[in-house]
């Protein structure tokens, strides 16, 4: 047995919507939602509603999820845009991450639009987030206006996440001077940069996270060296940095460069780490209904959102971008039950 909501997830399941090409799957949750009472806009492939007799005076709560995927896996063993329910599960790429809370968000917001809650309800739901893209959430902050706390649906097994660690990717040169290896000639970019590697090892930054603890780093590519008998006179090296809340992403940069005896270029600095206080109305709510917390080790928009949030959502971040993906029909129910539930429990 289906209803709308499990009907709405199975067209998006259908509907190719890969992160900077989600024009269609927009199209259908914009439709969709003003067709079911819903005074939904679109700011790009962005959906936003606000609940009637929106109130300026109040606190703004968002109600966040994404509505773009990564490319299929290639494991798929069935189609990955052919919804199929077998055993009680929804089949299709997006259905577990994150097309299931999209629906069970959408699902509460109706639920709740028209009560008297001490905040207003939005509804974002996001373009581009499996990329970070310009034109999602990044967008987003800069054109809604006031928002002061949010809820994200990510497949978290309905744990809450109260924090989650930023990323910083660093592409790194070392240069030297090329000689034959034979005579001895020159310096070699490839020892700078074991040089360098060695002491990002042991890189001890002053201030740890209470939450997120210390700082990690790893290098993970390293490129030198045109052929056997010549000393690199460059060498590249790729470097894998997640960020705590102790530090902001460009302070961890700044560091990094004195460290190093390398060019240090940052891809961005916009996915930064999150954190909320275990004192904040959201974390509060999640405590009073025996919600198990969690510290995330994967990113999302929580990265880009200005404002205190928590990240909590059915299905299980194991099946995101994995081959036939999935969510079970009873983790949707579930997750539309236990967000209304937390948004009534939420004392602003």
């Amino acid at each position: 047995m289906t209803t709308p909501y499990i009907d709405l997830l199975a067209r998006l399941i259908a509907t190719p919507s890969t992160s900077r090409d989600e024009d269609a799957s927009a199209g259908i949750l914009h439709s969709w939602l003003r067709s079911h009472g819903v005074d939904a806009t679109r700011i790009s492939n962005n959906i936003v509603a606000l609940q009637p007799g929106f109130d300026p005076s109040k606190p703004t709560l968002m109600l966040n999820s994404h509505h773009d995927t990564v490319r299929p896996n290639p494991g798929y063993t069935r189609d990955p845009y052919e919804p199929a329910i077998m055993d009680g599960k929804l089949y299709g790429l997006g259905s577990n991450d994150a097309g299931a809370s999209v629906v069970a968000l959408i699902a509460a917001f109706i639920a709740l639009k028209d009560s008297v809650l001490p905040f207003n309800l939005m509804l974002a739901v996001s373009a581009e987030e499996e990329c970070s893209g310009i034109n999602g959430m990044r967008r987003l902050v800069k054109e809604i206006g006031p928002v002061d706390m949010a809820i994200v649906g990510e497949p978290t097994k309905l744990k809450c996440a109260t924090g989650e660690r930023g990323l910083l990717v660093l592409d790194c040169i070392t240069h030297g001077v090329s000689g034959h290896a034979a005579r001895h000639e020159g310096v070699s970019a490839l020892y700078k940069a074991v040089d360098d590697i060695s002491r990002l090892r042991s890189l001890s930054f002053g201030h740890t996270s209470a939450m997120m603890g210390d700082i990690n780093i790893n290098v993970t590519m390293i490129e030198a060296g045109t052929q056997h008998n010549v000393i690199p006179a460059e060498c590249r090296y790729v470097v894998d940095v997640r960020t705590t809340d102790a530090y902001t992403n460009e302070e961890t940069v700044e560091i990094i460069r004195h460290t190093v005896d390398a060019d240090v270029t940052p891809r961005s600095t916009h996915i930064r780490a999150s954190a909320i206080a275990d004192s904040h109305p959201l974390v509060k709510a999640v405590d009073a209904l025996g919600i198990e917390k969690f510290l995330s080790p994967t990113t999302s928009d929580m990265a880009l959102m200005p404002f205190p949030s928590i990240k909590i959502g059915p299905g299980d971040s194991a099946r995101s971008h994995s081959a036939d993906e999935y969510v079970e029909l009873d983790e949707i129910q579930q997750a539309t039950d236990l967000y209304i539930k937390l948004i009534k429990n939420i004392q602003s």
